[in-house]
């Protein structure tokens, strides 16, 4: 039988090994599991590893934890602990349970079970494989349900008829594996599928849930493809009723996969863009304020992310407005963009044809933006000038000069701020 730990780099295969040992020591059967087991197959490469243990999950968390000396989170109510090793690379560990769902679309009731019990309670074929990790049978895969099968196959199945009605989130996540991989949805699962779409199982899920499945399909390589869709099959009516998807969301869209191109190639060293928050904006780009607040108030976005949502509905169209022309001091693009989002920045990149928007938004990122003045409080005081207010009034003043180029070094900026007193 074909192992595929050996498919595995050498970081991710000593820490397997050291698992193994562990298991070993505590005489505990203890398998990878899920997606981590899905990509090995298919030499995807996934640094995000999930392990079942049929016994005590935050336990052995406890132990793997204490002996690499990383950061453990325990989730007591579901049994589970995730070890971080670094930002990168973290092992996220359960008790193997199975699942009852009390009525549709609810939150499972979780109690300890087997191997296959953890396997049965998952959403795919594809996703209910695991790997033996215990030294007796070190490698072996563990496929109950045919899931090898159906990747060989590129067949996205569920692996029971109610499973969309136990959690309608899954249909998201059928979408979003069917396109990423370029499979297909079986045909009996399409037809579930359907089915729980004229049963609106979506509006009976909580929406925060609903939110972070949608978040992932906007974290896609090629999220266009998952949103073209879920369009196709049942809309986005559970972000809000008022959500139509129209040709022009679908040239907004395209053009936004540009602009994150473009400015990762150029700015790869700045921070790293919320792209999926860019792909959101672009996706409701035709709600009004109102149906806005709407879709904030109902998906509960954090403070920062409601706040540049937000923003691109109050500020977008004054700010391209004044961008579009030609003769516009640095000053101004400065005062224009520096407070926005780089992603409410690059939407409104992707969003304007204008050449004259285009250019300021690429002088901005290139030249103003980061801009900083060399003078600083204790020059203003060591130039008699007393602490209060005006400070902030001499350093907007200075930084203007300096954006329009009208001064240069510390001593130019001083020589300004003499002049001004």
């Amino acid at each position: 039988m074909k192992n595929y730990l050996d498919n595995l780099q050498k970081e991710i295969k000593d820490l397997i090994c050291l698992v193994r040992e562990i298991a070993s020591k505590n005489n505990t059967p203890v398998y990878l599991v899920g997606g981590c087991v899905r990509d090995l197959i298919l030499g995807v490469k996934n640094l995000d590893l999930d392990i079942a243990v049929e016994g005590d999950g935050i336990e052995f968390g406890e132990d793997l934890a204490s002996t690499l000396k990383a950061k453990l989170i325990r989730h007591r109510r579901f049994g589970t602990a995730t070890v971080v090793i670094k930002p990168s690379l973290k092992i996220d560990i359960a008790t193997a349970r199975k699942e009852i769902y009390p009525y549709p679309a609810s939150l499972p009731l979780v109690t300890n079970g087997t191997l296959k019990d953890d396997l049965a309670r998952r959403d795919f074929t594809v996703n209910a494989m695991a790997i033996s990790i215990t030294e007796k049978d070190f490698g072996k895969l563990i496929d109950f349900f045919s899931g090898n099968s159906d990747l060989r196959h590129k067949k996205i199945r569920v692996l029971h008829n109610l499973s969309f009605i136990d959690d309608p989130t899954r249909m998201l996540r059928a979408i979003r594996f069917e396109k990423r991989y370029n499979f297909e949805i079986e045909s009996k699962t399409l037809h579930y599928l359907k089915e729980a779409v004229r049963m609106k199982m979506l509006e009976k899920v909580e929406p925060q849930r609903l939110r972070d499945e949608l978040i992932l399909v906007l974290k896609e390589e090629q999220p266009l493809k998952q949103i073209k869709r879920i369009q196709k099959l049942f809309g986005f009516g559970f972000v809000s009723p008022h959500l139509r998807i129209l040709k022009n969301t679908y040239k907004l869209l395209n053009a936004i996969r540009n602009q994150i191109g473009w400015f990762e190639k150029i700015y790869a060293r700045r921070r790293q863009l919320d792209t999926w928050l860019i792909y959101f904006m672009g996706l409701i780009y035709s709600l009004n304020i109102n149906e806005v607040k709407a879709a904030c108030k109902k998906f509960v976005f954090r403070k920062g992310e409601e706040k540049r949502i937000l923003n691109c509905r109050k500020v977008s169209s004054r700010v391209m407005r004044q961008l579009s022309r030609d003769k516009i001091k640095p000053s101004k693009i400065f005062d224009l963009l520096e407070p926005l989002s780089y992603e409410l920045i690059l939407l409104l990149k992707a969003k304007s044809k204008n050449v004259y928007v285009q250019k300021h938004i690429e002088d901005f990122f290139e030249i103003y933006n980061g801009t900083r003045i060399q003078t600083c409080g204790h020059d203003l005081h060591r130039l008699g000038i007393r602490p209060g207010p005006q400070y902030q009034k001499i350093f907007l003043r200075v930084l203007k000069a300096k954006l329009n180029g009208l001064v240069e070094t510390k001593e130019e900026e001083l020589a300004l701020i003499n002049k001004m007193i």
